[in-house]
């Protein structure tokens, strides 16, 4: 039995993992919904699900008769889902049958084995339950995992023999490789402030003293609450809206452009699994924000002796951020406009790029100042390099705004033209 045992434990932290994603998701469609049409002032969903008994029925209590009982719309997410599956399932002729097929089921995976590395509680209270897999190189199987969600993207774009599906699987491969070098580099000054890969052991740094100062050793030592964490957490928090797909990078489903994007020739089931692994990813890389950035599972003071007891409360605590971040892409839906092409290009490569560089160079002096001359004097290194940084970056703004190049042009000319060369 002993052996069976490791198999038991797995089966039962995967069912934890993989069931309550794809519960979720149908109530986060509902929030979504109910969330933006209270944010655009319109009526969202609102009738489906509500509850009236009869008043004349003698089946019904009569503490109940006539009684109406609203639920908000709550079940218009799941009438939704039941439609999907009834739904004729349309496959068209001429496409690549094999890929056509896999790609669906390739843009839902990946969110569920994102979350097998985030830790949702301490080990000490929920045992093997959490993470699924302590993985010691966390952060790398973030990106090895996440990369893989635009393989979906691509092959059902690439299979339709549809050419709207093509461009919109072309337009979400190039958003993958302008974004993941900037999410790299945030996630890199994570890591190196951290001097660790695994998640488990983020968690653990951050419940540490406040910048380091034991004076400050009531209020946990979360990375959004230091100078380079912050910048971090915002250029992550950019790209993980971009590797999503989501609103105002949703080039790859421009429906003005592209009719539905990558999506176009796939209908019932099919279509479903593309709209799952969306809300799935986001679900999932709130929860990453949430552990890397916001503590994970802890709360931003510690408690002294009651610590253990609020650490039960630890699932609570992570779910909580963790839809606070999901709302957070609803509310960016619901507030700014579809970028243009080139301006998606321009945030990856001319902005987000320079400035996740530029952060992981202040995490390396704040680390040798702080080993060399201590806490106060590493800190007032970060805070001069910010000072620094920002008088460099609204300079060039400056300059650009009035038509002027924030740098200073360089050509290469590999054949004068004045000299009739070929």
């Amino acid at each position: 039995m002993e052996d069976i045992y490791p198999i038991l434990w797995a089966i039962l932290r995967v069912v934890l993992i993989a069931l309550p994603l794809l519960l979720l998701v149908p109530f986060l469609l509902w929030w979504e919904r109910r969330l933006l049409g209270w944010m655009q002032d319109r009526v969202g969903p609102n009738r489906v699900g509500n509850i009236t008994f009869s008043k004349t029925s003698r089946l019904v209590p009569p503490f109940l008769r006539g009684k109406k009982y609203k639920l908000f719309g709550l079940a218009q997410a799941f009438a939704d889902g039941i439609k999907l599956i009834l739904k004729e399932d349309i496959t068209p002729t001429a496409i690549d049958r094999v890929i056509y097929f896999i790609a669906p089921a390739l843009a839902l995976f990946p969110p569920i084995a994102l979350l097998a590395c985030i830790p949702w509680g301490p080990d000490t209270h929920f045992g093997k339950l959490t993470p699924v897999a302590d993985v010691p190189v966390a952060i790398l199987y973030i990106f090895a995992v996440s990369s893989l969600g635009v393989y979906g993207i691509v092959l059902g774009g690439y299979a339709s023999n549809n050419k709207y599906s093509l461009l919109g699987g072309l337009r979400s491969s190039a958003q993958l490789i302008s974004y993941e070098l900037a999410m790299g580099m945030s996630l890199a000054a994570m890591v190196l402030a951290t001097g660790s890969l695994s998640m488990t052991q983020m968690v653990a740094e951050q419940q540490k003293s406040f910048w380091g100062f034991e004076s400050l050793s009531f209020i946990n030592n979360w990375y959004i609450f230091t100078p380079f964490g912050f910048i971090s957490a915002i250029i992550f928090l950019i790209c993980m809206v971009a590797e999503t797909n989501r609103a105002p990078f949703d080039l790859p489903e421009a429906e003005n452009e592209l009719i539905a994007g990558y999506h176009t020739e796939y209908s019932s089931m099919k279509f479903a699994c593309f709209f799952m692994g969306e809300y799935a990813a986001m679900l999932a890389f709130s929860g990453i924000f949430s552990t890397i950035f916001l503590g994970g599972y802890t709360l931003p003071f510690s408690f002294g002796s009651f610590d253990t007891t609020i650490a039960w409360a630890a699932p609570a605590i992570f779910f909580a951020k963790t839809i606070l971040i999901f709302t957070l892409f609803i509310w960016i839906r619901a507030t700014l406009p579809r970028l243009r092409y080139d301006q998606l290009m321009a945030l990856g490569w001319k902005n987000l790029l320079p400035l996740a560089v530029t952060n992981f160079i202040v995490v390396m002096i704040w680390i040798a100042a702080t080993k060399v001359y201590g806490q106060a004097i590493g800190w007032g290194a970060v805070l001069g390099c910010a000072v620094l940084i920002g008088a460099v970056f609204a300079n060039n703004a400056r300059r650009a705004k009035i038509g002027q190049q924030p740098l200073m042009e360089r050509k290469i000319t590999l054949v004068d033209p004045n000299k009739g060369g070929a």
